[in-house]
């Protein structure tokens, strides 16, 4: 485990002890699994030259922040930071990468990776959604992360990385999936936000974390392109 990084978010958000045990309870069996490590290298580029699994290190710390300050009845912490953790595990690097491109606009990685997100969570950590009502809550939350962004509906026409992937799912996940895009679906794609709260809290954690990480302007720019010059130099 990368102590140093995880341990630098935890203080930039004042964790206690208490608060500190509990989150790395949740956090710290799915950070070891060999896909997250993966993405903890420089092979995974998110925003700018921060790797993506800081940033979803510091996503799923602010998440655990926000949603301890939720008092809904029957609201989950441990969903909302699992929303987090999994919420950007698409398949291929995106910034200066010949293998992300696709054809069509609503392809792209933007409007694509929160699909490609679902589908690799359920294959890498496929003991999160044996329960069908914590599976929906998950689903949904990464789905819809983007929000107030579209997210691509899956059709014959999305260009998956990962196809191969979402094949070999049980049925029951791409119910669940095809209903949750179904939701606000003009075209292509949905413009539906989560319908539960820990994934509300995620997507709000999602978008303070991005505006702070994204500084200059060809990380901005490098959303829209897909090219970041400041990687390349």
């Amino acid at each position: 485990m990368n102590d140093s990084i995880i341990e630098k978010y935890l203080i930039k958000y004042q964790f206690n002890n208490d608060e500190k045990k509990e989150f790395l309870t949740i956090f710290s069996p799915m950070y070891n699994n060999i896909e997250f490590q993966k993405r903890m290298t420089n092979e995974f580029l998110h925003h700018g030259v921060i790797t993506l699994g800081e940033h979803i290190i510091e996503d799923a710390i602010l998440t655990y922040k926000l949603a301890k300050k939720v008092k809904k009845t029957n609201f989950r912490v441990d969903l909302a930071v699992t929303i987090a953790i999994l919420h950007d595990l698409y398949t291929v690097p995106w910034q200066n990468n010949k293998a992300a491109k696709v054809k069509h606009f609503f392809n792209k990685h933007g409007f694509r990776h929160p699909v490609e997100a679902v589908i690799n969570s359920i294959t890498w950590y496929p003991e999160k959604f044996q329960k069908e009502d914590e599976a929906k809550i998950i689903i949904d939350g990464i789905l819809h992360h983007m929000f107030p962004l579209p997210v691509r509906y899956l059709n014959s026409t999305i260009e998956l990385k990962n196809k191969e992937l979402y094949d070999n799912l049980d049925s029951s996940y791409k119910d669940i999936i095809d209903n949750s895009l179904k939701r606000k679906k003009i075209g292509s794609v949905s413009f539906s936000r989560s319908i539960y709260t820990e994934g509300r809290i995620m997507a709000k954690a999602d978008r303070i974390v991005s505006r702070r990480q994204i500084k200059d302007f060809s990380s901005a720019k490098a959303l829209l392109t897909g090219h970041n010059k400041k990687i390349e130099k």
